[in-house]
């Protein structure tokens, strides 16, 4: 299988932590690609031309971070990091939605600042600040939900937090979340999370 990734991508980096901890390292091949370049390798295998995509051995594709971790987690070896109970299933599912929509809302305002600033949305800038920020206050209050053992929620979460301190620094989000940075400091020290630093 091969894996088109980006080594900022939040998103990408979701599927390569799941994979690591799946100790398959060796099954999943990745490729760096710029998507902005719309490379054809890439629209291939995702034609909204985003990243992750994963290829399969049979040339079939796979894409967005949530489908393809589902399917990794399914076919690969290893610890199941989707819970199967329904209760713990949807805790880890909700998780990875906030996680996700964290990425969202940083990554489009990564692309918006890289606007001229006479062309940029201070209305969205705004927006996408203030569901991070509310995003932020719900997890400092849930933050036990994110014990282990380790799982796509706080994948998610963690891969997403990262991101913040990565293109968004001034934004200081471990500022009144005490908690939240504890759990962050302890699961990203993990080697998953630590080989895939950007």
């Amino acid at each position: 299988m091969k894996l088109f990734i980006s080594p900022a991508s939040p998103f990408a980096r979701k599927c390569r932590v799941l994979i690591r901890e799946k100790g398959a390292t060796a099954l999943v091949k990745e490729e760096l690609a710029n998507a902005l370049q719309d490379p054809d390798d890439l629209i291939k295998a995702n034609p909204l031309g985003k990243i992750p995509a994963l290829i399969l051995s049979d040339g079939s594709f796979i894409f967005d971070s949530p489908v393809i971790c589902d399917y990794l987690n399914i076919t690969l070896e290893g610890p199941s990091l989707i819970p199967d109970a329904h209760h713990e299933r949807f805790r880890a599912k909700r998780l990875e939605a906030m996680g996700d929509g964290i990425c969202d809302a940083a990554v489009s305002s990564v692309f918006e600042k890289n606007r001229p600033v006479e062309q940029q949305s201070p209305v969205w800038l705004g927006r996408w600040q203030r569901a991070i920020t509310r995003t932020l206050d719900l997890l400092e209050k849930e933050e036990a939900t994110l014990e282990s053992p380790l799982d796509i929620g706080s994948i998610a979460v963690t891969c997403a937090l990262a991101y913040l301190d990565l293109r968004h620094p001034d934004m200081a989000w471990r500022n009144g979340r005490p908690k939240l940075a504890a759990r962050y400091d302890e699961i990203s020290a993990r080697p998953s999370f630590v080989e895939t630093a950007a």
